[in-house]
């Protein structure tokens, strides 16, 4: 559990971060990253090997801690993430998100078991689909510099916010069944209760992607309305219009999860549907939701830094090392290319959509669940790949993101420049070939997507 000593250290972490935001947000320092640092330095097995005790006491029974802040983090993100999407423009640039989902995620975890194959003498078939759904799931927090980034266009940044608030969803029933056949002639763990069967798999699979979009839908429909109603009213205090944010995607959460359905799909739609609802409840929803999701996610990989990063660092081997590069280059951009075949896409933005796919939360929150929950025969080692995978995605693209997203971004005005367009006079929500070859057109609800 978290001590008070605890919470004044991370607090007076966090203050300190927010008094150089801003400086920080236009260097390679990301939140993520330094909270990492800053969890790692204070572990204790680190503080012991150079010699300064155990500043931060010793860590017990803190998976569970990480596990339901964690929860709670990535509820919250997929919820404001999700109702800043514009449904119009994703409805429009639908394509990219679909195949990044559709085709690339399976490509991606098939390319993933396949690779770890030729790594992993231990471990068998299912623990290797496993390690790859587990790393499947990408995060844009870790890439908030891209999603953020206005002169990168808006399709590539939806469609990149999509799969990350999608892909966590679909994985979760994966990873459970993966982990049940893995798990053959293994009980569940202090539960005595034999895995599931193939039937009830793909039962438990169909429920959690049928049923939690449906609750999103509902409760998120719901809230809207009855929010719209109060504001206009004059019902409803300022304060607590931002509170309803982290209530409402917490309710859908939960809500389909007690059906049966997925409660990270559910929490997405969720804010999908909020935020383009109402421009009342979108507008007010924003500055308390998004501060306190930077809290929770701040807190989060301050946490996994200080319990849960020391141990596989030690011992890692150079095949878990070699496997977490592949995983985020060959694994992850490969399968993408594949996805987008047929769109027209500029090779730039193909790899930019390619390498933009970190990992975080939602391995960190499967890897955590392993632990506790699903008793897979070489757990030890799957959480390591994961966990040394998942430290490597915050270095590297944490201090990617921004440069990357500057140079994406100039590479799009050197080409419309180079065609006679001012870079402010072109569609803001895509640059493709067609749209800059024909100074005619600016309505971009015509503008297809082929030459991104």
């Amino acid at each position: 559990m978290i001590e008070t000593t605890h919470l004044f250290i991370l607090a007076v972490l966090v203050f300190v971060f927010g008094l150089a935001s801003r400086l920080l947000s236009r260097s390679i320092i990301t939140g993520p990253l330094a909270f990492v640092g800053f969890g790692l330095l204070l572990a204790p097995g680190v503080c012991e090997s150079i010699g300064l005790g155990t500043i931060f006491g010793k860590l017990e029974n803190l998976d569970s801690t990480i596990h339901l802040i964690g929860e709670i983090t990535l509820v919250v993100v997929l919820f404001t993430d999700a109702a800043q999407i514009q449904l119009g423009a994703l409805i429009r640039g639908a394509a990219i998100p679909f195949r990044l989902l559709g085709i690339g995620m399976p490509l991606t975890i098939i390319v993933g078991a396949g690779t770890a194959y030729f790594f992993f003498d231990d471990l068998g078939i299912w623990e290797l689909a496993l390690v790859a759904v587990m790393l499947a799931p990408t995060d844009a927090a870790l890439g908030q510099a891209v999603v953020t980034n206005t002169h990168v266009p808006l399709r590539v940044r939806q469609g990149l916010s999509v799969e990350s608030g999608l892909n966590d969803g679909i994985a979760v029933p994966l990873v459970i069944i993966f982990a049940s056949l893995a798990s053959i002639g293994h009980e569940m763990q202090g539960a005595g209760e034999t895995v599931m069967t193939t039937v009830e798999c793909a039962t438990f699979a169909a429920k959690q992607l049928v049923l939690g979009p449906l609750a999103g839908i509902g409760i998120g429909g719901i809230g809207a309305w009855l929010m719209t109603r109060a504001i206009r009213q004059g019902w409803m205090e300022h304060s607590y219009r931002e509170l309803a944010g982290i209530t409402l995607a917490i309710i859908a959460y939960v809500g389909a999860s007690q059906i049966g359905g997925n409660g990270f799909i559910g929490a997405f739609v969720a804010g999908l549907v909020v935020g383009n609802s109402s421009k009342e409840v979108k507008e007010c929803l924003f500055d308390f939701a998004e501060a306190e999701s930077q809290l929770l996610m701040l807190t989060t990989f301050f946490l996994v830094g200080l319990a849960l990063v020391w141990k596989p660092l030690q011992t890692a081997s150079w095949q878990v090392w070699a496997y977490a590069a592949l995983s985020l280059t060959v694994v992850r951009i490969v399968p993408v290319a594949v996805s987008m075949i047929g769109l027209g896409l500029r090779p730039s933005t193909i790899g930019f959509l390619g390498w933009f796919g970190p990992r975080g939360l939602a391995s960190v929150l499967f890897a955590v669940l392993v632990i506790d929950e699903l008793p897979v025969p070489h757990s030890e080692a799957i959480v390591q790949v994961v966990m040394i995978t998942v430290i490597l995605s915050v270095l590297l693209h944490g201090v990617t993101a921004a440069p990357l997203s500057n140079w994406f971004a100039r590479a799009l005005k050197q080409d419309a420049n180079d065609v006679g367009y001012e870079f402010g006079q072109c569609p803001r929500d895509v640059i493709c070939k067609k749209s800059l070859m024909n100074p005619v057109e600016t309505n971009t609800d015509h503008i297809p997507e082929s030459g991104i």
